[in-house]
């Protein structure tokens, strides 16, 4: 499947209210977005046939289109509603999930307040990149090239398409010398994120993880914190220092596509995933499964 191009494939997207053909879910090439970034996306899982924290990443796409000035045409129920009726068209219980919303094309130029507001959901099958014992050998990053930017020149707080081209450009570099994926550090120096994904670390049982005042807050983060609080571990969210990293034993990955993935390697500086990292990536995908009912006798 991951060999059929994404404007290839069959089933049906949700696209402003209604389904169409999956070959069918165009937007010209005059569109603002294409051209101005004017985009906001979430990245969603479905595990046996739920979308795990649904609300929080609908919620959260509102506020990402907001922040860069427009208002979705669709309510949060009715994002929802939307977002459960694609994932049952598509008949897959474990899937990706990808709403996004943008400007459209009835004005070109960096003004455009009054061009219509389009949504689509789309779903497709997307499996774990690794096995639990793959991801216990840890993956490798390198240093990125670009760092995540000052708050006051960039809306850090919405889940934007543009804000993306940096990551894009790091992770295509990071994939170029033989890495899986590449670490950012903020416009002040401190450890950011990687190019999609969180990251936390590990030193002396607890958990270490970079202030997000100027990313996103990952959703699966938040979950992975809650989950290490209900196990007696301890998390710092603070700004750190590049040089630390010699001082933490574990380091790990948290995001939608991520789940929970050990590093072994960032630049220079090697991790051994260990007990505490192999514990949040077994309860993380425990905690994502959809709870059962027992049945009344």
């Amino acid at each position: 499947m991951a060999s059929v191009p994404f404007d290839s494939r069959d089933g049906v997207i949700w696209y402003d209210g209604k389904f169409v053909d999956w070959k069918d879910a165009k937007v010209h090439v005059l569109t603002h977005a294409l051209h101005y970034g004017s985009a906001v996306f979430e990245g969603e899982r479905a595990y046996g046939g739920e979308v795990y924290k649904l609300r929080e990443h609908s919620q959260r796409l509102i506020e990402s289109a907001e922040i860069l000035g427009f208002k979705l045409p669709y309510s949060l129920e009715e994002i929802e509603a939307a977002t459960n009726a694609a994932l049952a068209r598509s008949g897959l219980v474990d899937a990706y999930v990808r709403p996004i919303a943008w400007r459209g094309s009835e004005n070109m130029g960096v003004s455009a307040p009054s061009n219509t507001i389009h949504m689509a959901i789309a779903v497709w099958e997307w499996p774990s990149y690794f096995s639990p014992a793959e991801k216990l050998k840890g993956i490798r990053l390198t240093w990125a090239p670009y760092r995540r930017p000052d708050p006051l020149t960039i809306p850090c707080k919405s889940k934007a398409a543009g804000l993306y081209m940096i990551c894009t450009i790091s992770k295509h570099a990071a994939e170029a010398q033989g890495y899986t994926d590449a670490l950012m550090l903020d416009y002040r120096g401190y450890v950011a994120e990687s190019t999609g994904a969180n990251i936390v670390f590990v030193r002396d049982g607890e958990l270490h993880t970079p202030d997000p005042d100027c990313f996103l807050d990952s959703i699966t983060r938040q979950s992975v914190e809650a989950i290490a609080a209900r196990h007696g571990i301890k998390v710092n969210r603070r700004h750190i220092l590049p040089e630390e990293l010699t001082t933490f034993t574990e380091a790990f990955l948290v995001g939608t596509a991520a789940e929970v993935t050990p590093i072994s390697e960032i630049g220079e500086h090697r991790f051994k995933p260990g007990k505490i990292s192999e514990l949040l990536m077994h309860a993380y995908l425990d905690e994502v499964q959809p709870k059962k009912v027992a049945a009344a006798e």
